[in-house]
């Protein structure tokens, strides 16, 4: 755990200044080495979707030790046994998906605090020195664990307020592709009525004294997400970004085109 990356973020949060961030999906710790080198605030390694596995995850977690990024794991699903993997591995945090009710928050903030606060179980890997400072991670990784619950749900709306009362929470992360499904606007990235459910949301949390973030999609997006008052803005994430990169490239040479969504070898435009 990296105490000194965390009081930085939690500091920069306190002053009302923006935290970038870059979300991985990709195995190549390659990725977060260079958004360490860069001096991004915090990198998000996704562990619920895609097909990185813990030896994936461990590389990406070595790549950002002794930096000033904070390094997050988002886990598959509310698990203490996910959420003490992570941390024994030197993660500095968590991203929980799915969380709709104070409850829910509350049971996975005991997911990444040590007894008698939380059931985290004392291991002895990366976060203790391999069990060498066992009382002295032990000592620290309570009050500095960041624990950052994920709303991506309509359902989860009208319970944000009761879900800034929980401690051991600083800032919620938004996932507006899954709000939109549960809204009835499955494959939008915002569909009718749901950038204003966000945003109003997103108002509670601020008026709570806490932050909140989401992923953006462009440059202009970045802009306007900090000019509503998101101060946990992701840059995007690895692929995303690299789409970005190629399709401005194609366009440039009159060459752009979208992909075909067929997986079927049959199907040319996919060639």
């Amino acid at each position: 755990m990296k105490v000194k990356a965390l009081k930085r973020f939690r500091e920069k949060l306190a002053a009302d200044e923006p935290v970038f961030g870059l979300w991985v999906t990709l195995e190549s710790a390659t990725i977060t080495e260079m958004a360490v080198a860069l001096g991004i605030d915090w990198v998000c390694i996704d562990a619920e979707h895609g097909h990185l596995d813990w030896k994936d995850i461990n590389e990406h977690v070595r790549a950002a030790i002794r930096s000033d990024t904070v390094l997050l794991v988002r886990i598959a699903e509310r698990s203490t046994s996910l959420t003490k993997r992570a941390l024994d591995i030197g993660a500095d945090g968590i991203v929980i998906p799915w969380m709709e009710t104070a409850e829910e928050v509350r049971e996975a903030v005991k997911d990444a605090h040590y007894p008698p606060e939380g059931r985290r179980g004392i291991g002895g890997e990366r976060a203790t020195a391999w069990g060498q400072c066992l009382a002295e991670h032990a000592s620290e990784a309570n009050e500095n664990v960041l624990v950052v619950p994920l709303i991506e749900s309509v359902t989860a709306g009208p319970h944000v307020a009761e879900m800034c009362t929980v401690d051991g929470v600083d800032v919620f992360f938004f996932g507006p592709a899954d709000y939109s499904a549960t809204g009835g606007f499955r494959g939008q990235w915002e569909g009718p009525g749901i950038a204003e459910q966000i945003l109003e949301a997103k108002d509670t949390i601020r008026a709570a004294k806490k932050h909140c973030g989401l992923l953006t999609t462009s440059l202009k997006n970045l802009h306007e997400r900090l000019l509503q008052g998101f101060r946990m803005p992701g840059l995007g994430s690895d692929t995303g970004l690299l789409n970005r990169a190629l399709h401005q490239s194609l366009e440039a040479v009159d060459r752009d085109r979208k992909p075909a969504t067929s997986l079927d070898p049959a199907d040319g435009s996919a060639l």
